[in-house]
């Protein structure tokens, strides 16, 4: 049961309760680069939510930090969208997890607007992240997922419900026309979200890679003319040994620079918790 170091969006990473996705064909998706098809469902939820509660009474973090005031916080779907494939866990057990524990707190990123969800009531104590990108990449790069507009009508209805709500702002797509695109998406937040108070967002700009860019061009998976761009990246290689590209340092600085500016201007009210 390996949890690691996180400090960007949570301060740790939980083990896995899946691994893959059975409704998605995302472009850009990490997880695709290691297991084009299919999902592996855990039957051990029990040793992970287990593991999750001796580590956190332990966890060596100074609270308040940006991912929680109180709440030692655990990303719990790293390895999947568990909004999709929530049906194949037992969803009431994880919630009762986090609702009475005290110390932990899950959260997880989603492309889907899944409603169900809305059934249970994790009392503040769990955070779902819903991604945004505009629309006009979202249809080419990220097929079959919720709309955009619907994720955004959804943050208000999840913290309704007892969510905790926050923006993903991932990836962030540089090209021509990017800043017009992100604008028009500030605005529709702007415009749908009335709980703003309580909504944060990470911002984490596009990194690709050179095995999944082969694999989308042999399958035809549509979109590498905006995800790989050579003339504005740079080689990375990642902590596990993998050949990345990411935008390159001194071009990236200008547009995180941009991105603030149009960010701030417009939506000034939804505090940007990281971006890189």
């Amino acid at each position: 049961m390996q949890i690691r170091p996180s400090g960007r969006s949570t301060d740790f990473i939980a083990p896995s309760f899946g691994y893959g996705c059975i409704g998605f064909n995302c472009s850009y998706c990490y997880m695709k680069r290691h297991k084009p098809e299919g999902l592996t469902v855990a039957k051990n939820i029990h040793d992970v939510l287990t593991a999750i509660d001796h580590h956190s009474w332990f966890a060596d973090v100074d609270k308040p930090n940006q991912t929680h005031k109180h709440y030692v916080t655990y990303d719990i779907g790293c390895n999947e969208d568990l909004a999709l494939h929530h049906k194949y866990y037992d969803f009431d057990k994880i919630v009762r997890f986090f609702k009475t524990h005290g110390k932990a707190f899950g959260s997880f990123a989603t492309k889907y607007v899944n409603r169900k969800l809305l059934d249970y009531d994790p009392a503040n104590s769990m955070r779902i992240r819903f991604s945004l990108m505009p629309q006009k990449y979202a249809d080419l790069l990220e097929p079959g997922t919720s709309k955009i507009l619907d994720r955004i009508i959804a943050i208000d209805e999840f913290l309704a419900a007892g969510w905790d709500v926050h923006i993903n702002f991932s990836p962030v797509i540089v090209t021509e026309g990017w800043e017009q695109e992100y604008a028009a998406l500030f605005q529709l937040v702007d415009k749908y979200v009335t709980t703003k108070h309580k909504v944060k967002a990470e911002v984490i700009f596009l990194t690709h890679n050179a095995d999944k860019h082969k694999y989308n061009l042999d399958h035809g998976i549509p979109g590498e003319e905006l995800l790989w761009r050579p003339d504005i990246q740079e080689d990375k290689v990642s902590e596990y040994g993998g050949r990345n590209i990411r935008y390159k340092h001194d071009l990236k600085n200008d547009y995180i620079y941009q991105f603030k500016m149009l960010h701030d201007l417009i939506i000034p009210w939804n505090t940007i918790r990281y971006i890189f």
